[in-house]
């Protein structure tokens, strides 16, 4: 089907008759000029006349099926991207005659984008086929940085939406197009070439001053990187000597690059015809990263790409070598010796393991930037599409986290971002008649806190209803009723499987499903969410999450024969009660009262069905955990003491156990279990923990 095929089912009733096809550019032109982007049938008619207009001669016919895809593209858009589509199509067919008029007079130096595509689509044509001499460690490399470029480029991409005269900014986003094309050249990867080359004319455009930084702009440079990222993962699909697939809709992004000739004509026409050219403002040159006469860095901080499986591997040894260490120095030999230069030797071994660990570990941390700047296009385009506008600031995107969760946060962040959009945030209009700002604002932040990374989420929208979402968890058969429930207990209802307050189904958001999703993933990685809201001022989401998965830092506690290993971070105050301190509450089991807080008693050993532990409370010690405003006491024998551990995946026959993180081996050699404090936390809540 074709692109003005496919626009037909934007026009709701059904298209009028359309005009005669268009026989010459001025014929066309006369059917551009009485458009309005209020009838979009009017315009759905101009676009399939503009099709059809078979009996041109060829290059006129080119201008013609240009204009129309431009009309297409836009008419399931807003009014003010219809009108901007006409205007458009309507410098396409001034240009068009421009060129008509022109002749030959034109050096042959000067090649216009059209040619350009013609040539990528030429050069392009035979490259489907990754080089059978393609050498995959460039590859890989190429990939890897390839994809940096564009990162740094959508950033840039969004910063000049706001700042069209950004000139850095610029010069970023060109550069790597101009970086890209011309190593996939060198690589012999042509289509990309190709690509990279109309993109890059695109943006050099726009340095030059022939056209402006528009909307349309850059939502066709965010395409243009976006179909870039696919084809590099075309690559990656691909073996040498095989065949690479060509994404979706490249051949038309291709198109509508090649269309910018003709804007570029049109603007200098009309920049041209009421006064003479004005100078052209310097551009910075494309090898400048920093302003004119602005001292350069003396130095840069060298660096070294290493594959990923090798500092793994790295880890996991320097986590053995803490072990063994840990073993040694607890071994009764060097412990009842009373030899103290070997005991001051392996403090001093001990001293350097630390250190490599915490050197290791700090090799796998990277920062959050790439992650929340992908936030920024994801909440932009989710507007863009829900009609409102929203602004997103950043806050602390050099915070660093463990590689191996960036991953698993990158889901939980693309659904609160898009129901941040779609739920809290107000349309234009709603938010004028609440006397607020016409944009809407999010806030994402980053920090380290208490041995933890937060990240935090908030909008100023509307808030969580709390009514609406006690109403639904009654439909739903979640709860019985709100008594005794706290706000936060409630907000938490959302995180409920196919729970959703939404009473409209879009394309963003409101099936009920993502959020059950972003709990589980935050809850594997042993971090926990909370949720603040007030009516009409906007919600904050607050997610705790451990620096690393590797490495623990954990108290050793005793119960009866067995080890166990209490996260420190959950840790408040350990204390012997006395017998009056305890008391048992019908439906809630036992309790403990401390400093006139009242709170559940967890017994680890009836918990996990260990024998010879100590019965007696007034006789152990209750490990005083917390998870965000919920409290419970842990009984225990003994504290055996504090140390990091190396956490480490359980077997298939402990999966799905209640209130099990993973495992770790001791300095003894013995295995003991680390605590899941939040799962605890739950079946405390519930009172099924002490039974």
């Amino acid at each position: 089907m074709t692109a003005v095929g496919d626009a037909a089912h934007a026009v709701a009733d059904g298209p009028r008759r359309p005009p005669h096809a268009p026989e010459t550019l001025d014929d066309a032109a006369t059917l551009l000029i009485p458009l309005d982007p209020h009838d979009r049938r009017a315009v759905w008619n101009v676009c399939k006349a503009l099709e059809e207009a078979t009996a041109a001669d060829g290059s006129t016919a080119v201008v013609f099926r240009a204009a129309a895809a431009v009309l297409a593209e836009a008419i399931q858009g807003t009014e003010a991207e219809l009108g901007a589509a006409i205007e458009s199509a309507g410098w396409l067919i001034g240009a068009g005659a421009a060129d008509a008029v022109g002749g030959d007079q034109r050096e042959p130096a000067d090649r216009s984008t059209r040619d350009k595509v013609h040539d990528a689509q030429e050069s392009g044509a035979g490259s489907d086929v990754l080089p059978a001499d393609a050498d995959l460690g460039l590859l890989n490399d190429f990939v890897s940085e390839s994809r940096d470029c564009l990162e740094s480029s959508e950033a840039a991409l969004l910063a000049l939406e706001h700042d069209p005269a950004n000139s850095e900014a610029i010069n970023t986003v060109f550069r790597a197009f101009h970086t890209i094309k011309g190593t996939s050249a060198f690589l012999g990867l042509g289509r990309i070439t190709a690509f990279a080359h109309c993109a890059e004319s695109l943006l050099s455009a726009v340095r030059e001053g022939k056209i402006p930084f528009t909307p349309a702009c850059a939502d066709l440079a965010l395409r243009a990187a976006d179909m870039l990222k696919s084809l590099l993962g075309a690559i990656q699909d691909a073996v040498p000597g095989g065949g690479m697939s060509v994404p979706v809709g490249y051949d038309s992004l291709l198109a509508a690059l090649g269309r910018l000739d003709a804007i570029e004509e049109a603007v200098d026409r009309r920049a041209n015809s009421p006064a003479a050219p004005a100078a052209a403002e310097s551009v910075e040159p494309v090898g400048s990263a920093a302003p004119s006469g602005a001292p350069q860095a003396a130095t840069q901080e060298a660096s070294v790409r290493i594959r990923t499986d090798r500092l793994d591997r790295l880890i996991d040894m320097v986590g053995e070598l803490v072990i063994a260490q840990a073993m040694i120095s607890q071994d009764e030999t060097v412990v009842r010796s009373g030899r103290q230069e070997l005991s001051r030797k392996v403090v001093h071994a001990g001293k350097i393991v630390r250190e490599l660990q915490d050197l290791s570990m700090s090799m796998r941390m990277v920062p959050m930037r790439a992650s929340f700047q992908k936030m920024v296009r994801l909440s932009r385009d989710a507007a863009h599409r829900s009609g409102k506008h929203v602004e997103l600031a950043l806050e602390g995107e050099d915070t660093e986290i463990d590689r191996n969760m960036v991953d698993v946060i990158a889901d939980p962040l693309v659904h609160m971002v898009r129901n941040a959009v779609d739920h809290g945030i107000e349309t234009p209009e709603a938010r004028a008649a609440a006397g607020k700002p016409a944009v809407g604002r999010l806030r994402l932040a980053a920090y380290h806190a208490g041995g933890n990374v937060v990240v935090e989420l908030h909008d100023d929208g509307k808030g969580l209803d709390r009514d609406r979402i006690v109403r639904k968890a009654i439909e739903k058969a979640l709860i019985e009723s709100e008594k005794g429930m706290s706000d936060a207990d409630i907000f938490k209802l959302i995180f409920e499987p196919g729970f959703s307050t939404n009473e409209v189904v879009t394309d963003l958001s409101g099936r009920g499903v993502g959020m059950d999703v972003v709990r589980r993933n935050i809850e594997s990685i042993q971090g926990r969410i909370e949720i603040a809201s007030e009516p009409g001022r906007g919600t904050k989401f607050t997610f705790r999450l451990p620096l690393t998965l590797a490495i623990t830092d954990g108290m050793a506690v005793r119960v009866g024969r067995e080890r166990y290993i209490i996260p420190i971070i959950h840790i408040q105050i350990c204390f012997r009660p006395s017998a009056s301190d305890i008391s048992t509450i019908q439906g809630r089991g036992e309790m403990v009262m401390l400093r006139d807080m009242l709170m559940p008693m967890i017994r680890l050993h009836r918990f996990f069905d260990v024998g010879d532990a100590q019965p007696d409370p007034t006789e152990g010690l209750l490990v005083v955990l917390f998870a965000g405003d919920h409290r419970c006491a842990l009984l225990v024998d003994e504290l055996l003491g504090q140390q990091q551990v190396v956490a480490k995946p359980l077997g298939a026959g402990m999966k799905g156990r209640r209130g099990i993180a993973g495992g770790a081996i001791l300095g003894d050699g013995r295995v003991g279990l680390i605590l899941d404090v939040p799962d605890l936390m739950i079946l405390a809540q519930r009172g099924t923990a002490s039974s």
